[in-house]
């Protein structure tokens, strides 16, 4: 497996809230919850997964194993449960 990946996090995005969630794919209630251990602000939890979705839409590998069925909300959300990809906040880049 490949090292931890780093999702960029601007302050911009994280003013948008909830706005970006219906163009998410359905993703199951059992990762949702374990995630948001991990990543509490829920805003900051559906950037993370949107980026990740569309860089696995556009071809980029999974950090995990894909299991059969696991669709693309539910790879980044296991991969954000299993730590294979943080947030980068702009006060921690300085």
């Amino acid at each position: 497996m490949a090292a931890a990946s780093i999702l960029p996090l601007s302050t911009k995005a994280l003013g948008r809230g909830l706005a970006g969630a219906s163009s998410l794919q359905s993703m199951r209630a059992d990762l949702v919850e374990k995630a948001a251990q991990v990543v509490p602000e829920i805003p900051t939890l559906i950037n993370m997964v949107s980026k990740r979705v569309k860089q696995l839409t556009q071809g980029r590998p999974a950090l995990i194993d894909r299991k059969p069925g696991m669709r693309e909300a539910d790879v980044a959300l296991q991969e954000i449960i299993e730590g294979k990809i943080k947030v980068e906040r702009p006060e921690e880049i300085l």
